[in-house]
């Protein structure tokens, strides 16, 4: 390797021992060693047959722990290398460049990683990698994983100008499509996962890179992925194709405020948070650029367990479950998002918060929601009694939907006085002041018919700034969804719940909907033209995984932006064309 690229790539012992460290101190690595494992599991052929059972069967044990690992009992026949260089035909990825150090997090010194890096086939990017491995380590064999970690975190706090490329959201899969591969066409190939009858995502109309449909991750030694949570602290399930270990560290959902608070106080300088508190924490941490060690954590009594994934592994992380990682050498895995009924207190929760931060919904959890209770409640007429395996699951997904009517019956009562209504509304729409998603009412100007309003903010006796009065859309089968409310909360395992807090599998415990935003006058006379969508972005459409947001992914987010904005103009189309007064 030349000078210049070896500079790019790492640094010798000698470099870096006249190197002094920074904020964070890791002269010494010793709590390395004192991270617990996560649990393991080994499931037996016949217990792997169906993904979301054996997951419902392990969730509240595992969930304790932020992640597991399941170890597969079956293999792929075809390898990732024959799908991606033989069934993909001119299959290339583009990286991004990773600074090997670690940002001292204050207004001189904020890593945002924008730099792009190459576009690589398989065979040349492995070349580089393995290039890479052999400058620093001389040989492949006989390095354990605890070595290999230590070896990361000693670069990173000794850091320089060192890089590393990662080729990360990269569309596509390494499942094979061939039928005699045994794992291709079993229920864990993640092209199908989401679209699974237990999958709550089936519910999505469109695709979503990472979230419905799977995306690859390409690493090389010490390619990394930052503290991250999941966009709407969904679950996420990573397999390992092939190649060098990679190593996870995950908070379990329960110590997430705990991590945040760390975060806000252990490695975020005040003056670069936009907002207050664990959120100020929360949305730059969703930037996924943020990396730290672990140990900090530790020092904090804040709860922090480690994976070692090889190759035939699946990962799961559980929702609000903080994790990150790096590679141990060139490898390729794969993952993608899903959900199960125990997610939606979760999912509730994440909606509140993407709302009082003005983030940008990529999923729509009301409709998620209510389509799912809307299946149950279906059956339970057919069949007149639930006869779920998953009771928690069946739990979590009533009683969030209990909460969300009750909610919607006790706002549209109080405004039903000043507001006129119409059981004209159709899909989800965004609102325009906090960019939660509507499905089950909104509000619109009867006039102008402006962008819609959700009914969590205080409009009651407000005129919309052209003069004209709001109107309250209400689904047309409102009424029926109220009476699978009714039904519902009259179960005696759900009564007593209702007015209190629910528990999930997933480790949290989380509030009904309650919040009732107001809106002020600055923000009452915004431009009815202005585009609503600038403020802000989920996670997913700023920063992943290390690296700025490919172009690939703006003109992901986008493209949601642009259908979801469609889909307002077209619904107030139809209110057009549609008595106000039925």
């Amino acid at each position: 390797m030349d000078g210049a690229k070896f500079a790019r790539y790492g640094r010798t012992r000698k470099t870096k021992a006249i190197l002094k460290t920074g904020k964070f101190d890791l002269n010494d690595l010793q709590w390395t060693s004192d991270i617990p494992e996560c649990p393991v599991y080994h499931p037996f052929e016949q217990e792997f047959e169906d993904p979301f059972i054996y997951l419902q069967m392990i969730a509240s044990e595992a969930s304790k722990f932020g992640i597991c690992k399941i170890v597969s009992p079956i293999t792929a026949s075809i390898p990732a290398v024959d799908v991606l260089t033989k069934e993909k035909k001119d299959f290339k990825f583009e990286t991004n460049v990773q600074p090997l150090r670690l940002s001292e997090w204050n207004e001189k010194d904020k890593i945002t990683f924008s730099m792009r890096g190459r576009n690589y086939t398989y065979h040349e990017f492995e070349a580089l990698a393995n290039e890479v491995f052999l400058s620093k380590f001389r040989n492949f064999g006989g390095l354990s994983s605890s070595y290999v970690e230590k070896e990361f975190w000693h670069e990173m706090a000794h850091g320089g100008k060192g890089t590393v490329e990662y080729g990360i959201n990269i569309e596509g899969s390494a499942f094979s499509c061939d039928p005699k591969d045994k794992l291709g066409k079993s229920k864990w190939n993640l092209k199908n996962f989401s679209r699974l009858p237990q999958s709550t995502l089936r519910f999505v109309d469109k695709e979503i890179p990472g979230i419905t449909e799977p995306m690859l991750y390409i690493g090389m030694l010490f390619s990394m992925f930052a503290w991250h949570v999941e966009d709407h602290y969904l679950y996420s399930i990573n397999y390992h194709h092939s190649g060098a270990d990679k190593i996870w560290y995950g908070v379990p959902a329960d110590a997430a405020s705990q991590f945040e608070n760390v975060v806000l106080n252990h490695v975020y300088c005040n003056k670069i948070l936009s907002k207050h508190g664990e959120d100020g924490a929360f949305q730059l941490v969703a930037h996924k650029t943020t990396m730290f060690p672990p140990i900090i954590l530790l020092q904090n009594d804040v709860a922090v367990y480690k994976a070692v994934q090889k190759p035939g592994e699946f990962v799961i992380t559980f929702p609000r479950a903080y994790h990150a990682g790096f590679s141990n050498g060139f490898n390729c895995g794969e993952a993608v998002n899903f959900a199960i009924g125990d997610w939606f207190p979760l999912g509730a929760a994440a909606s509140k918060r993407y709302a009082h931060l003005r983030m940008f919904p990529i999923i729509p959890y009301e409709e998620l929601l209510c389509k799912e209770a809307m299946q149950i409640y279906n059956f339970l007429k057919v069949r007149g009694s639930n006869n779920s395996k998953d009771l928690t699951s069946y739990h979590a997904t009533v009683l969030s939907f209990v909460h969300l009517m009750q909610f919607y019956k006790e706002t549209l009562l109080r405004l039903n006085g000043s507001e006129e209504s119409s059981n004209s509304s159709i899909g989800t729409l965004i609102c325009r002041y906090c960019h939660r998603d509507c499905y089950v009412a909104y509000i619109l100007c009867e006039y102008c018919y402006s962008y819609p309003i959700c009914l969590y903010h205080d409009i009651a006796s407000q005129r919309c700034t052209c003069g004209g009065k709001y109107t309250i859309f209400k689904r047309s089968d409102m009424l029926e969804m109220e009476d699978a409310a009714k039904k519902f909360e009259q179960e005696k395992d759900i009564r007593p719940k209702v007015n209190g807090k629910m528990n999930c599998s997933c480790g949290a415990n989380t509030l009904s909907h309650s919040c009732i935003f107001s809106i002020t006058g600055n923000e009452r006379m915004q431009d009815l033209q202005n585009n609503p969508w600038h403020e802000e972005t989920s996670s997913r459409g700023t920063a992943n995984s290390l690296g700025s947001l490919s172009k690939r992914r703006t003109r992901e987010v986008n493209n949601i932006k642009l259908s979801l904005e469609t889909m307002n103009k077209t619904t107030m189309k139809h209110c057009r064309k549609t008595s106000l007064r039925q």
